[in-house]
């Protein structure tokens, strides 16, 4: 783990998702689980072994990617209610090939017991844990998903943002409110001017200039989906957008064609939603 603060860390081996841990005197809170389970079980006791038995695993909303590996953890799991519901409509058997969306978790076989990932407690608009006598934040800000939210350290100035900002490669915005995303854009910006520091749940540390280059990024899909709208096209004329916007990224190679994969699957799913077929 990597210590980016007095008392938090991130942990950045495991596929999927960067993590977050806040250990004040022994209490711990984690942010996001491995994947895998098997990778699940070991962050968890890692963490236990240098910091403390964790006390709350916080998801940061309802990808896979991050929620998954969190049916293993022993003890409350936190989201938004909107991540809640979400989960809580799942089937409990997840196969990663039936519906791809570009994901780590697309390559999952078959797994079961996922129900036991469903969060326990959740809040609507913010909640704060009282963590070793220090208050740690949880507020939420849609954009990626509907339930997206951050964890904040107040005191030591640093944020978990989730999938708001991403740098290596482009997100999924199947369920994206792109408004609110951009807004939420803004509120980054205000609190990096107040010193934050920013962990971004697929890059890590992230900067001012990141949070631009996501805005412009944003800012060209809801204009080349309507131009779509406008002449009628079929939802497969919205897939067809991702080879080109997908070079906003330096993906390497290794990893085009699943960043495509999820830029295509959510612009169709996306199209969908704000223009859906009258048949």
């Amino acid at each position: 783990m990597r210590k980016i603060a007095p008392d938090v860390y991130m942990e950045n081996r495991y596929p999927g998702v960067i993590l977050g841990v806040i250990a004040i005197d022994g209490h711990v809170l984690l942010v996001d689980s491995p994947l895998r389970a098997d990778d699940a079980r070991e962050w968890f006791a890692q963490v236990r072994e240098s910091q403390g038995q964790p006390e709350y695993l916080v998801l940061l909303d309802d990808h896979p990617d991050r929620a998954l590996g969190a049916r293993v953890f022993d003890g409350p799991r936190v989201a938004h209610d909107l991540t809640r519901q979400r989960m809580a409509l799942w089937s409990d058997t997840y196969k990663g090939v039936s519906r791809p969306i570009g994901a780590e978790a697309d390559r999952l076989k078959r797994i079961t017991g996922v129900n036991r990932a469903i969060p326990e407690l959740s809040f609507a608009e913010c909640m704060v844990i009282h963590l070793g006598g220090r208050e740690v934040w949880m507020e939420h800000h849609p954009g990626p998903a509907p339930g997206a939210m951050w964890v904040l350290d107040p005191e030591r100035k640093v944020a978990f943002i989730g999938d708001v900002v991403v740098t290596a490669e482009p997100p999924y915005v199947g369920e994206a409110e792109i408004e609110a995303w951009l807004e939420t854009l803004d509120v980054l910006r205000d609190m990096e001017r107040d010193g934050y520091k920013f962990v971004a749940g697929r890059d890590g540390l992230i900067d001012r200039e990141a949070i631009n280059t996501m805005a412009r990024f944003l800012r060209k899909i809801p204009h080349r989906l309507e131009r779509l709208a406008d002449k009628g096209a079929p939802a497969e004329k919205a897939a067809a957008l991702a080879p080109g916007l997908v070079r906003d990224f330096q993906v390497p190679a290794s990893r085009r064609e699943q960043a495509i994969l999820r830029l295509q699957a959510g612009l169709m799913r996306l199209y969908g939603r704000l223009y859906p077929s009258e048949e």
